[in-house]
């Protein structure tokens, strides 16, 4: 790995914050992710499931963790099982987790190989009334893979029919909803790693740049920071581009006078930034560029004072969707007639707002964590309104990521320009 580990203490309070919420008697599974093929002999980059690497810090495949706070014997109460390695993976795919390393980057004091999970997983299972089986439960979720929880539930089903099952996801959605400071001291590793990525190109874009050299002055930026690269695949949108949500091509030249979204954000130890902004490619915006580049700042403000501790983030969208109303009628998009004759159920300012202002942040750069519950302290969540015009063609979106207080939020990108002015100054200097 790339990053430095957080401490196990952290991964301590995580479980023990887990345990806490498990019913009397029971046993909770949670398995890494697998190594995903290409083709041929080939594999994906390895990416570790968040809620195990969540409770534990283990960032390797074929791993499982199992909680059972109450069981009658202390040193099964948790236990870490890893692949044991040998001298052949150890020249063909390297270093592996010792024992010793296992316990000092978790805090477990019982590291088994995987071995020995059947024997002791069924003496656990004999003591316990109930298990917790994992999944992913994220709401925008699309599974179309078998994970190796799910063919673990499969096989657990089979062979446990008689046991009381449980889900841990509402668990694990409770509980990284609200971050830890460790957590967020990573996700500020991960935004300052960002800037350092956007400053890098605000010196490079001129007319003529392609998408892609963008691209490459960011990815460069973010491994000589020790990330393994994009917390996400990135959009480098100029000029109409900008208008699609999702443009990923980032295969054009800029051209004088157009406008270039940039979504990028960097990973670091698995957490994510999630950072939006939008440039002139000459260095300068136009008159009107620069209204609507203002409206977007002043949405993006006001919408980041809005959220709060109590606030609900259903609410939360609405009453941001009224604040962008104004600023479109302000610009000339919409007018009082649209309003009056809008769909309720796509108001008029949809038309060029067409997202969601927030998300939850963290591990996911969609993390889990409740959309229905008042916003509480340590939350993490973007902030990115938009405005997007297809027919002037152009899209601006501003976004920053920031951390619920008490008492307002902490900005994780405040050195990051989002001014107009100190953006121009930084490309024309």
């Amino acid at each position: 790995m790339k990053y430095t580990p957080l401490p196990n203490q952290l991964y301590i309070r995580n479980r023990a914050k887990f345990a806490a919420k498990m019913a009397k008697n029971a046993v909770a599974i949670f398995n890494s992710n697998d190594i995903m093929p290409t083709n041929a002999d080939g594999t994906m980059k390895f990416r570790q499931n968040n809620d195990l690497f969540y409770l534990c810090g283990i960032d390797q495949e074929e791993t499982i963790l199992l909680i059972a706070p109450d069981c009658p014997n202390p040193a099964w109460r948790e236990v870490l099982f890893l692949r044991e390695t040998n001298e052949h993976i150890a020249v063909w795919e390297g270093h592996k987790y010792t024992k010793e390393e296992a316990e000092t980057a978790s805090g477990i004091k019982n590291i088994q190989w995987l071995s020995a999970f059947d024997q002791i997983f069924n003496s656990v299972m004999a003591l316990s009334q109930r298990i917790y089986l994992n999944t992913n439960e994220h709401l925008r979720a699309g599974v179309v893979v078998e994970t190796r929880d799910a063919r673990f539930i499969k096989s657990c089903k089979e062979k446990f029919p008689l046991h009381a099952f449980d889900r841990a996801a509402p668990i694990m959605h409770e509980l990284r909803g609200i971050k830890e400071q460790e957590e967020i001291d990573q996700l500020q590793i991960a935004c300052d790693i960002t800037e350092k990525g956007f400053r890098r190109i605000l010196s490079f874009v001129k007319p003529g740049v392609t998408e892609y050299e963008i691209e490459a002055e960011f990815i460069h930026e973010f491994i000589r920071n020790r990330s393994k690269g994009f917390a996400y695949e990135p959009i480098i949108a100029s000029g109409s581009s900008a208008c699609v949500l999702h443009y990923i091509e980032n295969n054009k030249a800029c051209n004088e006078g157009e406008l270039i979204l940039l979504d990028v954000g960097a990973e670091y130890g698995n957490y994510n930034a999630d950072m939006t902004r939008t440039i002139p490619v000459s260095g300068r915006f136009t008159a009107r560029q620069r209204a609507v580049y203002d409206a977007v700042l002043r949405v993006h403000r006001e919408a980041s004072n809005i959220l709060r501790p109590g606030t609900n983030i259903q609410d939360y969208h609405k009453e941001v969707g009224l604040i962008m109303q104004s600023e479109l009628v302000g610009l000339s998009l919409i007018d009082q007639t649209d309003i009056k004759n809008q769909d309720p159920n796509w108001p008029a300012f949809k038309k060029y707002f067409m997202h969601g202002t927030s998300h939850h942040l963290g591990l996911d750069v969609h993390d889990v964590g409740t959309m229905h519950n008042p916003i509480q302290p340590g939350m993490v969540f973007t902030v990115e309104p938009g405005i997007y015009i297809p027919a002037e063609g152009f899209g601006i979106r501003l976004e920053n990521n920031i951390v619920i207080q008490e008492n307002g939020y902490f900005d994780l990108m405040r050195n990051i320009p989002i001014e107009a002015e100190e953006i121009e100054s930084l490309m024309n200097s």
